[in-house]
C-alpha cells in the first residue's frame, strides 16, 4: 500500500507524557497523526470533588467506573496509575525534578550516550512546555518536613518542589500565559490540595492544556475510549510499508471495533499498557520483537506511608499535591503528599504500619498494636476528616532491583528479574516516618497489601521496553526505535532504562522530546 493511501502517517497508542510529546512534535513536522487513548476525555466537570465518588475517580470499566485513577495488583507490587486523555498527568502530583547525575551515568544505559549532556537541552524544553515553577507556598506538611530536615541535620537538603501548576492570582482566569496566546485560558491555583483527583479549577498544567492542546489545534486527531489490541505490519515483515492498527471501544459492554493504517506506530500506553500489548503481539503480529520485552521493570523503590495526626486543629490538606522535598542522601528522597478536604477513601484500605519479616510476625504486630494502642487507633479510625488530618509520606530510592513482566492467564504477571525483590519495609523510610509522626503527634499507617502481604505500592512503574545497543540488550535503541521494525517507537515510562529515584514525569517528557527531534520533517 502506498503512503498516499494510508490513513495516517503516525498512530500513537496512549496520550500520556510520551504520547502527548510525540503528537505535538510530529504534527509540527507536518505529519498526519492519530492518538488512540483507552480512557475518556475528562474535564473539570468530570473530576470528583472527593475520592469517595468512586464512579468518577476509579477506572473499573466492568463496574461502569470510567474515572482517571487505576490500581493494578501484582505479586511483587501494587501499581497506581492514571487513565484518560492526558494519561498520568491527570492524577500525578505535578512535581518535575531533574534526576541527579547518578541516573544518567547508570551502567544499564550509560554506554549508549552521554545522557546528561544529550538530555539537558530537552529538560529545559520540557520544563517550559509543562509550565514549571517553584511552589511559592509552604503549608503544614511542608513546614513539618523542614522541621524534620533540621532535626536530622539535612536543612540544606530541604527545598520547595518545582511543579506544573499555574499560580497566578488565586481563582482568577487569564488568557494563555505560556504559549503566546496559542494555549487555553488558565486560572490561578487556590491551593485546595486536590491535584491528584483531577484539577477542577484549571490551574494544573495537565497535558491536555499544553502538548495535546497544541497538537489537536494543529491537526492531531485524538480518539478516546479506544483500546488497541493488534498492530500488524502491512508487509507481514518489518513494517517497511506501514502498519494496520486494530482497536475496540473500552467503555462499552458490546465492543465496537475498528482499524486504521499508518506509516509508523508509537507505543505510549505506559508500562501497563505498552508492555501488556507488546507481550501479546510478540507471540502473534510482531514476532521480531526482542526477547527483552517485559524485562528490567523498576519500581523506584518506594514507600507510601500515611501519618494521621491526633491534633484536631492540624490541617494537611491545603497546598499543592507535593509542595516540598528532602534529599535525605545521594540515593533517597522524602516528600509529603496531600489530598483535598473530604478525600478520605484511602482510610478504608489502611492498617497500622508494621514491618515484620513475614506475614505471621506482621499479624502478631498488628494484634499487639490494636491491643496496646486502642484509644489512639480509634481516634485515627474515627477522625473527622482523614485527608485534612493526614500527611502521606512518599519515600523513593535509586536501587538496582528489577522485576520482569510476563504473559499470564489473566493478563500480565510479575517475577523477579535482578537484585532483591521490592520491599514495603525500607528501614530508612520507617525511621524518617516515625520522626515525622512525633512532630505532628501522629500515627503511621500502611496499605493493607503492605501491612499483611508485604507487597509495596508504587505510582512510578518504569521499564520493560528499555534501550540497548541491540535486541539482545534492549527492546529499543538509544533513539527509541524498536529493534526489528521500521518506523516503530516506544515513548513512555517503559523506555526508562535506569533507576530515576525521583518523580519520573519530567524525564519521560524529556526523552520523548529527544526521540521526536530525531525524526525528520515530512
Amino acid at each position: 500500500m502506498s503512503e498516499e493511501k494510508l490513513d495516517y502517517d503516525y498512530i500513537i497508542i496512549g496520550s500520556g507524557f510520551g504520547g502527548s510529546v510525540s503528537a505535538h512534535r510530529l504534527t509540527q513536522k507536518g505529519y498526519k497523526v492519530l492518538v488512540l487513548e483507552k480512557g475518556k476525555r475528562l474535564g473539570a466537570k468530570d473530576f470528583p470533588k472527593t475520592n469517595w465518588n468512586l464512579k468518577k475517580w476509579m477506572w473499573m470499566p466492568f463496574l461502569k467506573f470510567h474515572g482517571l485513577f487505576k490500581m493494578t495488583f501484582f505479586r511483587h507490587v501494587t501499581i497506581l496509575s492514571g487513565v484518560g486523555v492526558g494519561g498520568g498527568s491527570l492524577v500525578y502530583a505535578n512535581t518535575l525534578p531533574v534526576p541527579k547525575s547518578r541516573f544518567f551515568k547508570s551502567s544499564s544505559w550509560a554506554h549508549l550516550a552521554d545522557w546528561e549532556k544529550e538530555l539537558m537541552p530537552f529538560y529545559k524544553t520540557a520544563l517550559e512546555m509543562l509550565g514549571a515553577s517553584k511552589n511559592p507556598r509552604l503549608e503544614k506538611s511542608d513546614t513539618t518536613l523542614r522541621e524534620l530536615a533540621i532535626k536530622i541535620g539535612k536543612e540544606e537538603q530541604f527545598e520547595p518542589t518545582t511543579v506544573a501548576v499555574f499560580f497566578g492570582e488565586s481563582d482568577k482566569t487569564v488568557p494563555d500565559p505560556y504559549f503566546k496566546g496559542e494555549g487555553p485560558e488558565r486560572t490561578g491555583c487556590n491551593f485546595c490540595g486536590g491535584c491528584m483527583l483531577g484539577c477542577r479549577f484549571n490551574a494544573k498544567n495537565t497535558l491536555d492544556k499544553n502538548y495535546l492542546y497544541l497538537a489537536e489545534k494543529n491537526g492531531t486527531v485524538i480518539q478516546p475510549e479506544s483500546e488497541v489490541y493488534d498492530v500488524a505490519p502491512l508487509d507481514g515483515k518489518d513494517g517497511s510499508t506501514g502498519y494496520k492498527v486494530k482497536w475496540k471501544t473500552s467503555t462499552t459492554f458490546f465492543k465496537k471495533k475498528g482499524e486504521f493504517t499508518s506509516k509508523g506506530v508509537i507505543f505510549a500506553g505506559g508500562v501497563l499498557g505498552t508492555i501488556a500489548l507488546l507481550l501479546k503481539l510478540k507471540s502473534s503480529s510482531l514476532p521480531n520483537l526482542s526477547d527483552m520485552v517485559g524485562c528490567n521493570i523498576r519500581t523506584n523503590s518506594e514507600s507510601i506511608i500515611p501519618i494521621t495526626s491526633l491534633d484536631k486543629q492540624a490541617v494537611f490538606s491545603k497546598g499543592v499535591a507535593i509542595g516540598s522535598i528532602i534529599h535525605t542522601d545521594d540515593n533517597s528522597h522524602l516528600e509529603p503528599v496531600r489530598y483535598s478536604e473530604g478525600a478520605g477513601f484511602w482510610r478504608l484500605l489502611l492498617l497500622p504500619m508494621v514491618d515484620g519479616k513475614n506475614m505471621l510476625i506482621r499479624f502478631f504486630q498488628l494484634f499487639a498494636d490494636f491491643f496496646m494502642n486502642p484509644i489512639k487507633n480509634m481516634k485515627v479510625i474515627f477522625t473527622d476528616d482523614w485527608a485534612k488530618r493526614t500527611s502521606i509520606m512518599l519515600f523513593m530510592q535509586t536501587l538496582e532491583s528489577t522485576l520482569k513482566f510476563k504473559k499470564g492467564i489473566f493478563g500480565m504477571k510479575s517475577t523477579m528479574d535482578k537484585g532483591e525483590k521490592p520491599s514495603a519495609f525500607i528501614p530508612e523510610a520507617i525511621r524518617l516516618v516515625k520522626e515525622y509522626a512525633k512532630i505532628i503527634n501522629g500515627k503511621p499507617f500502611a496499605l493493607v497489601n503492605e501491612a499483611i502481604l508485604g507487597i509495596p505500592s508504587t505510582a512510578h512503574i518504569l521499564g520493560g521496553s528499555v534501550m540497548g545497543k541491540d535486541k539482545n540488550e534492549g527492546v529499543i535503541d538509544k533513539d527509541n526505535k524498536v529493534f526489528g521494525y521500521n518506523n516503530m517507537l516506544v515513548c513512555d515510562g517503559s523506555m526508562i532504562s535506569a533507576n530515576i529515584g525521583v518523580n519520573p514525569s519530567l524525564t519521560i517528557t524529556t526523552i520523548a522530546e529527544r526521540a521526536m527531534s530525531k525524526i525528520q520533517s515530512k
